[in-house]
């Protein structure tokens, strides 16, 4: 099975094979106010998580979803200016779960609870620092081809 590295401090997500090999490189956008994993705090969780569930298969690029659903919007410049704070969660939703308990899994810590997804973003998103609210965006292209290439189960691991 494929595995997933998120370098924070490279602001990089690297797709690797099942010996460790590079797959293939992506740039992302971390969470603004840092890594952390408690909820409510808008940083980016650490450590060893799966992907828990896969949504937008099949979905137009710059389709709109809030709380994991499509609103039927399509984003665009207009959109994004009638909105100027909206968290923009595009294209397609890789929601991950931690895997390790007391420190990204139950209670106060819990990545799925807290929504930690790895998603599409505007176009007008900056990639390669951080700015998001705690999920790991991605140009929507590059959302799309990850999307079809890990299964839903592969593991994540996210470091400083």
């Amino acid at each position: 099975m494929p595995r997933l590295d998120i370098s924070i401090s490279l602001q990089r997500l690297d797709l690797l094979d099942e010996n460790g090999k590079l797959i293939t490189r992506y740039s992302i956008s971390s969470a603004k106010n840092g890594v952390g994993e408690a909820n409510g705090s808008f940083c980016t969780p650490r450590g060893r998580h799966i992907i828990r569930a896969k949504i937008g298969a099949g979905q137009p690029f710059n389709t709109v979803f809030v709380e994991r659903r499509a609103t039927g919007e399509v984003y665009s410049p207009d959109l994004g200016r009638e909105f100027p704070g909206r968290d923009w969660i595009l294209t397609r939703i890789l929601w991950l779960s931690g895997c390790e308990r007391g420190y990204n899994r139950m209670g106060p810590v819990d990545t799925m609870r807290r929504a930690i997804y790895i998603h599409g973003s505007p176009d007008t998103a900056d990639m390669g620092k951080p700015g998001s609210r705690g999920c790991i965006r991605m140009r929507n292209r590059d959302i799309v081809e990850l999307f079809d290439l890990v299964p839903f189960g592969t593991p994540v691991d996210i470091r400083e």
